[in-house]
Order: structure tokens, then C-alpha cells, then sequence
């Protein structure tokens, strides 16, 4: 798998290139800013692009803001974005659908879209595991960012706070991007009991049934950020 990096601090960069390439990737060019990101896509077509959020020149958020336009440009391209900090309106402008035009901070519809904290990064098989999953157009979303906005919501919304423990643990693991297998695996029941679970996480939350897993999550993030719950 051939990937573009964006990072511009040099040890953080350069221990993402050590640790893609022992895992059998290509690192195809590993750029210091979001216009040298943006260039290198459109000139190797890479098969990922991993990128910091935060990027000279100011240091806010122009990675996050290339993620979007890339994704605009070459939709079905698998990114991950990585950030020093929790912040969920991050995650959401990453994954939200995209209007008619792909402008900066309007997320995508389709899958194949990543946001993790740096830290996650020490743990490698983990990381890897996340990219793997990301790159075969699944969504992966870092735990502690799931587990921020769960905790918030159970104290701000009743049906939320109304879920049992395990209902809870359910949901966060499905805001992460985590298949049903998955979550079985992880809570150690089986995919039928998985199912009924969410079956009735959707009911207690009012949600749709979504058509595929990336809007799965999605549904659930956005019922998660709701600024003002209903009682």
C-alpha cells in the first residue's frame, strides 16, 4: 500500500514512516504542509494519505481542512487524520456528508476515513489494525474521543443516560467504527446478542436503521454532538 504523510514535526514523521514501512507500506512522500499534502496526492495518487490535523502555516486546523478537500477531490481515497487533542466537532467535519462543491470542513458520505489521537500510535498492532480497516473502507474513531462524547451525552440526554452499562459500551464501540464481529469479540458475546443490543440502542435513541456501517456511525456521532438533546 503506497501512502502520503503529512506531518511536520520531523520525529513524529519520521517514526510514521518506520512504523508503516516494517509493516510492508510504501511511504511515497512524507509532507511538512497541507500544500505540499495536497500536491504530492494529485501528483503519486497514493492508495492512503495520513495526516496531522495541525499544520504550519498557522497551526489550526489546515490538515484537517486538506483531509476535506482531498476527500472532496478523490472521494473514494482513504485518510486518517491525527490529533493532539480530543476534539469531537473534528470528527464530525471529517465524516459528515459532503455538499455539492466538497469545500473545506464538509466531510464526505463514503467510508474509508480515520480520526485518532497521535498517542494511539504507540500502540502499533492497534494503529495498524485501525489503518488496515480504514483502507478497506471502514471508519475508525479513537476511543477516547467516543468515550468524551458518550460521557457528556449520558449526562446531557435522558435516553442516553437511560441505556444499561452494556448498552453504553455497545454504542461507543459502534461510534468507533467497530463491525458487529468486532464488538462480540471485544465484549465476548455473540454477534446475535450484538445485534439485539443495537437493535434496541436504535429504539431508545429514536435512530434509523442506517444502510451501511460508515452512516452507522455517523448517525451515532451526530446523536451524540446534538448541542441541545431533547428531554
Amino acid at each position: 500500500m503506497r501512502v502520503v504523510v503529512g506531518e511536520d514535526e520531523a520525529l513524529l514523521r519520521r517514526g510514521l514512516e518506520l512504523v508503516l514501512q516494517e509493516a510492508g507500506m510504501q511511504v511515497v512522500r512524507a509532507a511538512v504542509d497541507a500544500g505540499e499534502l495536497e500536491a504530492a496526492v494529485r501528483e503519486l495518487r497514493p492508495d492512503m494519505v495520513i495526516t496531522d490535523i495541525r499544520m504550519p502555516p498557522d497551526f489550526a486546523d489546515e490538515g484537517l481542512a486538506a483531509a476535506c478537500r482531498i476527500r472532496a477531490e478523490y472521494p473514494g481515497l482513504p485518510v486518517v487524520v491525527l490529533s493532539q487533542h480530543v476534539q469531537r466537532r473534528y470528527a464530525l467535519e471529517l465524516l459528515g456528508p459532503r455538499r455539492p462543491g466538497g469545500t473545506r470542513g464538509q466531510g464526505t458520505a463514503a467510508g474509508g476515513i480515520g480520526y485518532l489521537l497521535k498517542q494511539r500510535i504507540a500502540d502499533v498492532d492497534g494503529f495498524l489494525s485501525d489503518l488496515r480497516n480504514v483502507a478497506g473502507g471502514g471508519t475508525a474513531i479513537d476511543p477516547e474521543v467516543i468515550a468524551v462524547m458518550v460521557a457528556r451525552a449520558r449526562i446531557s440526554d435522558e435516553a442516553v443516560g437511560a441505556l444499561t452499562p452494556r448498552q453504553r459500551e455497545v454504542l461507543a464501540l459502534v461510534a468507533e467504527g467497530r463491525s458487529n464481529a468486532a464488538i462480540g469479540e471485544r465484549l465476548f458475546i455473540t454477534e446475535k446478542a450484538v445485534v439485539q443490543h443495537i437493535s434496541r440502542i436504535y429504539d431508545a435513541l429514536g435512530l434509523p436503521v442506517a444502510p451501511d456501517a460508515h452512516r452507522r456511525v455517523l448517525a451515532v456521532l451526530q446523536y451524540l454532538s446534538r448541542e441541545n438533546p431533547a428531554p
